[in-house]
Protein backbone atom coordinates (compact mmCIF):
# COMPACT_ATOMS: atom_id res chain seq x y z
CA UNK A 1 0.00 0.00 0.00
CA UNK A 2 2.88 2.36 0.79
CA UNK A 3 4.35 1.88 -2.66
CA UNK A 4 0.92 2.62 -4.13
CA UNK A 5 0.59 5.92 -2.25
CA UNK A 6 4.18 6.99 -2.95
CA UNK A 7 3.92 5.82 -6.56
CA UNK A 8 0.80 7.90 -7.02
CA UNK A 9 2.27 10.95 -5.31
CA UNK A 10 5.64 11.01 -7.09
CA UNK A 11 4.23 12.29 -10.43
CA UNK A 12 2.25 14.95 -8.56
CA UNK A 13 5.31 16.11 -6.64
CA UNK A 14 7.38 16.02 -9.85
CA UNK A 15 5.01 18.33 -11.69
CA UNK A 16 4.60 20.59 -8.67
CA UNK A 17 8.37 21.03 -8.54
CA UNK A 18 8.63 21.64 -12.27
CA UNK A 19 5.87 24.28 -12.15
CA UNK A 20 6.92 25.86 -8.83
CA UNK A 21 8.48 28.88 -10.56
CA UNK A 22 5.76 29.42 -13.20
CA UNK A 23 3.82 32.70 -12.77
CA UNK A 24 0.32 32.30 -11.26
CA UNK A 25 0.85 28.58 -10.62
CA UNK A 26 3.72 29.22 -8.23
CA UNK A 27 1.44 30.98 -5.74
CA UNK A 28 -0.81 27.92 -5.69
CA UNK A 29 2.05 25.44 -5.40
CA UNK A 30 4.22 27.35 -2.91
CA UNK A 31 2.32 26.32 0.27
CA UNK A 32 3.03 22.65 -0.43
CA UNK A 33 6.77 23.34 -0.07
CA UNK A 34 6.54 25.74 2.85
CA UNK A 35 8.23 25.57 6.25
CA UNK A 36 7.81 23.64 8.56
CA UNK A 37 6.08 21.02 6.42
CA UNK A 38 9.06 20.69 4.10
CA UNK A 39 12.50 20.98 5.66
CA UNK A 40 15.49 19.13 4.18
CA UNK A 41 19.10 19.56 5.28
CA UNK A 42 21.93 18.13 3.19
CA UNK A 43 24.80 16.15 4.69
CA UNK A 44 27.47 15.33 2.08
CA UNK A 45 28.42 11.86 3.33
CA UNK A 46 29.06 10.94 -0.31
CA UNK A 47 32.40 12.77 -0.46
CA UNK A 48 34.12 10.73 2.23
CA UNK A 49 35.78 8.52 -0.38
CA UNK A 50 37.13 11.27 -2.66
CA UNK A 51 38.01 13.75 0.11
CA UNK A 52 38.82 11.48 3.06
CA UNK A 53 41.04 13.88 4.99
CA UNK A 54 38.11 16.04 6.15
CA UNK A 55 34.91 14.71 4.66
CA UNK A 56 34.42 12.03 7.30
CA UNK A 57 32.99 14.86 9.39
CA UNK A 58 29.44 14.65 7.92
CA UNK A 59 29.47 10.94 8.74
CA UNK A 60 30.44 11.69 12.33
CA UNK A 61 27.69 14.30 12.65
CA UNK A 62 25.04 11.88 11.47
CA UNK A 63 26.35 8.99 13.56
CA UNK A 64 26.50 11.19 16.66
CA UNK A 65 22.92 12.33 16.18
CA UNK A 66 21.74 8.75 15.81
CA UNK A 67 23.28 7.80 19.16
CA UNK A 68 20.90 10.26 20.82
CA UNK A 69 17.72 8.88 19.21
CA UNK A 70 15.96 5.82 20.61
CA UNK A 71 13.45 5.17 17.82
CA UNK A 72 15.07 4.29 14.50
CA UNK A 73 13.33 2.31 11.76
CA UNK A 74 15.42 1.15 8.79
CA UNK A 75 13.52 0.67 5.54
CA UNK A 76 14.63 -2.41 3.64
CA UNK A 77 14.79 -0.45 0.39
CA UNK A 78 14.59 3.05 -1.07
CA UNK A 79 11.03 3.63 -2.25
CA UNK A 80 12.15 6.09 -4.97
CA UNK A 81 14.79 3.78 -6.46
CA UNK A 82 12.50 0.77 -6.12
CA UNK A 83 9.93 2.53 -8.28
CA UNK A 84 12.50 4.16 -10.58
CA UNK A 85 15.79 2.17 -10.60
CA UNK A 86 18.99 4.14 -11.17
CA UNK A 87 22.09 2.41 -12.51
CA UNK A 88 24.93 2.46 -10.00
CA UNK A 89 22.79 3.34 -6.99
CA UNK A 90 21.30 0.38 -5.07
CA UNK A 91 17.64 0.36 -4.09
CA UNK A 92 18.66 -1.88 -1.18
CA UNK A 93 20.09 1.14 0.66
CA UNK A 94 16.86 2.32 2.26
CA UNK A 95 15.94 5.42 4.23
CA UNK A 96 15.67 5.65 8.01
CA UNK A 97 12.67 6.96 9.93
CA UNK A 98 13.38 8.59 13.29
CA UNK A 99 11.24 9.41 16.29
CA UNK A 100 8.27 7.89 18.15
CA UNK A 101 6.00 8.12 15.09
CA UNK A 102 8.30 5.69 13.24
CA UNK A 103 6.86 2.89 15.41
CA UNK A 104 3.76 3.02 13.21
CA UNK A 105 5.61 1.80 10.12
CA UNK A 106 4.55 -1.76 9.29
CA UNK A 107 7.34 -4.33 9.85
CA UNK A 108 7.00 -5.56 6.25
CA UNK A 109 8.82 -2.35 5.24
CA UNK A 110 11.89 -2.97 7.39
CA UNK A 111 12.89 -3.19 11.03
CA UNK A 112 13.79 -1.25 14.13
CA UNK A 113 17.55 -0.91 14.59
CA UNK A 114 20.05 0.24 17.18
CA UNK A 115 22.12 3.38 16.75
CA UNK A 116 25.15 1.18 15.97
CA UNK A 117 23.25 -0.62 13.22
CA UNK A 118 22.02 2.72 11.88
CA UNK A 119 25.58 4.10 11.80
CA UNK A 120 26.73 1.06 9.84
CA UNK A 121 23.95 1.69 7.33
CA UNK A 122 24.99 5.35 6.98
CA UNK A 123 28.51 4.22 6.06
CA UNK A 124 27.06 1.81 3.51
CA UNK A 125 25.16 4.72 1.94
CA UNK A 126 28.34 6.81 1.94
CA UNK A 127 30.27 4.08 0.14
CA UNK A 128 27.46 3.89 -2.44
CA UNK A 129 27.92 7.60 -3.20
CA UNK A 130 24.51 8.65 -1.88
CA UNK A 131 23.79 12.08 -0.41
CA UNK A 132 22.15 12.16 3.03
CA UNK A 133 19.00 14.28 3.31
CA UNK A 134 17.73 14.90 6.84
CA UNK A 135 14.07 15.49 6.03
CA UNK A 136 10.83 16.49 7.69
CA UNK A 137 8.34 16.44 4.83
CA UNK A 138 4.60 15.85 4.71
CA UNK A 139 4.88 13.42 1.78
CA UNK A 140 6.70 10.88 4.00
CA UNK A 141 4.01 11.02 6.66
CA UNK A 142 1.22 10.69 4.08
CA UNK A 143 2.95 7.93 2.13
CA UNK A 144 3.49 5.76 5.19
CA UNK A 145 0.33 6.80 7.03
CA UNK A 146 2.35 7.97 10.05
CA UNK A 147 1.30 10.35 12.82
CA UNK A 148 1.92 12.55 14.62
CA UNK A 149 3.96 14.33 11.98
CA UNK A 150 5.59 16.41 14.72
CA UNK A 151 7.38 13.29 16.02
CA UNK A 152 8.82 12.08 12.72
CA UNK A 153 12.01 12.70 10.77
CA UNK A 154 13.55 10.80 7.87
CA UNK A 155 17.13 10.40 6.76
CA UNK A 156 17.04 9.62 3.07
CA UNK A 157 20.02 8.50 1.03
CA UNK A 158 19.61 10.13 -2.34
CA UNK A 159 20.74 9.91 -5.92
CA UNK A 160 20.11 12.81 -8.28
CA UNK A 161 17.47 11.46 -10.65
CA UNK A 162 14.92 9.26 -8.86
CA UNK A 163 15.02 11.02 -5.48
CA UNK A 164 11.86 12.92 -4.58
CA UNK A 165 14.01 15.62 -2.94
CA UNK A 166 16.82 16.08 -5.49
CA UNK A 167 15.05 15.61 -8.83
CA UNK A 168 13.51 18.52 -10.78
CA UNK A 169 15.30 21.18 -8.77
CA UNK A 170 16.95 23.19 -11.55
CA UNK A 171 14.01 25.55 -12.14
CA UNK A 172 12.60 25.63 -8.64
CA UNK A 173 10.36 28.17 -7.00
CA UNK A 174 11.26 30.20 -3.92
CA UNK A 175 9.67 27.95 -1.28
CA UNK A 176 11.13 24.83 -2.85
CA UNK A 177 14.55 26.45 -2.88
CA UNK A 178 14.22 27.40 0.78
CA UNK A 179 13.03 23.91 1.74
CA UNK A 180 16.22 22.18 0.53
CA UNK A 181 19.09 23.64 2.53
CA UNK A 182 22.79 23.20 2.97
CA UNK A 183 24.12 22.88 6.48
CA UNK A 184 25.56 26.27 7.53
CA UNK A 185 29.29 25.95 7.96
CA UNK A 186 29.77 23.73 4.92
CA UNK A 187 31.17 25.56 1.90
CA UNK A 188 31.98 24.50 -1.66
CA UNK A 189 35.25 25.90 -2.98
CA UNK A 190 36.94 25.88 -6.40
CA UNK A 191 40.67 26.04 -7.00
CA UNK A 192 40.90 28.19 -10.14
CA UNK A 193 44.45 26.96 -10.77
CA UNK A 194 43.22 23.38 -11.12
CA UNK A 195 39.90 24.02 -12.88
CA UNK A 196 40.09 23.70 -16.68
CA UNK A 197 36.46 24.68 -17.34
CA UNK A 198 35.39 21.24 -18.58
CA UNK A 199 31.81 21.95 -17.47
CA UNK A 200 31.02 18.57 -15.90
CA UNK A 201 30.05 20.20 -12.60
CA UNK A 202 27.72 22.66 -14.35
CA UNK A 203 26.15 19.89 -16.41
CA UNK A 204 25.57 17.57 -13.46
CA UNK A 205 24.60 19.98 -10.66
CA UNK A 206 21.10 18.96 -9.59
CA UNK A 207 20.34 22.50 -8.42
CA UNK A 208 21.88 24.34 -11.42
CA UNK A 209 24.21 26.22 -9.07
CA UNK A 210 27.36 25.79 -11.14
CA UNK A 211 28.24 27.73 -14.27
CA UNK A 212 31.33 28.33 -16.41
CA UNK A 213 32.62 31.88 -16.73
CA UNK A 214 35.80 32.75 -18.60
CA UNK A 215 36.80 29.10 -18.62
CA UNK A 216 36.44 28.63 -14.85
CA UNK A 217 33.65 27.04 -12.79
CA UNK A 218 31.71 29.52 -10.64
CA UNK A 219 29.49 28.55 -7.70
CA UNK A 220 25.98 29.99 -7.44
CA UNK A 221 24.61 31.75 -4.37
CA UNK A 222 22.20 28.88 -3.59
CA UNK A 223 24.71 26.04 -3.75
CA UNK A 224 23.45 23.23 -1.50
CA UNK A 225 26.97 21.98 -0.65
CA UNK A 226 25.96 18.38 -1.35
CA UNK A 227 29.42 17.47 -2.65
CA UNK A 228 28.33 15.78 -5.86
CA UNK A 229 30.60 18.06 -7.90
CA UNK A 230 33.51 17.13 -5.64
CA UNK A 231 33.01 13.50 -6.64
CA UNK A 232 32.68 14.27 -10.35
CA UNK A 233 35.47 16.81 -10.94
CA UNK A 234 38.23 15.06 -12.94
CA UNK A 235 40.76 17.71 -11.97
CA UNK A 236 40.03 17.53 -8.21
CA UNK A 237 39.52 21.29 -8.36
CA UNK A 238 36.44 21.32 -6.10
CA UNK A 239 36.49 20.71 -2.38
CA UNK A 240 34.20 21.09 0.61
CA UNK A 241 35.33 23.13 3.59
CA UNK A 242 33.90 22.40 7.03
CA UNK A 243 33.83 24.73 10.00
CA UNK A 244 34.03 23.71 13.66
CA UNK A 245 32.54 20.24 14.18
CA UNK A 246 30.78 21.08 17.45
CA UNK A 247 29.14 24.14 15.91
CA UNK A 248 28.01 22.10 12.90
CA UNK A 249 26.50 19.48 15.16
CA UNK A 250 24.60 22.03 17.23
CA UNK A 251 23.24 23.60 14.05
CA UNK A 252 22.07 20.23 12.73
CA UNK A 253 20.36 19.31 16.01
CA UNK A 254 18.71 22.73 16.27
CA UNK A 255 17.31 22.38 12.76
CA UNK A 256 15.82 18.99 13.59
CA UNK A 257 14.40 20.10 16.94
CA UNK A 258 12.83 23.19 15.36
CA UNK A 259 10.45 21.04 13.29
CA UNK A 260 10.19 17.66 15.03
CA UNK A 261 10.53 15.99 18.42
CA UNK A 262 12.40 12.78 17.69
CA UNK A 263 14.00 12.42 21.11
CA UNK A 264 17.06 14.64 20.78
Amino acid sequence: MTFFFVGMSLPIIKWAKKLSSVPVLKSIIAPFFSYPYNEVTVLPINVSVVQPESAALPLRLLERMLTEIDDIFLLKECVCRKLHPVEGYPAAVGCMALGPASRMIHPTHGRRVTSAEAAKHVRKASEAGLVASVAHTWIDAVGFGIYPFSKLMFICFCDDSSCIFRSYMQKRGTNLNLAYKKLPGVTTEIDAKLCDGCGICAEKCFAAEMRIENGIAVIGDDCKACGRCVELCPRKAITLRFEDEEKLYRTLVERVKAVADVGL
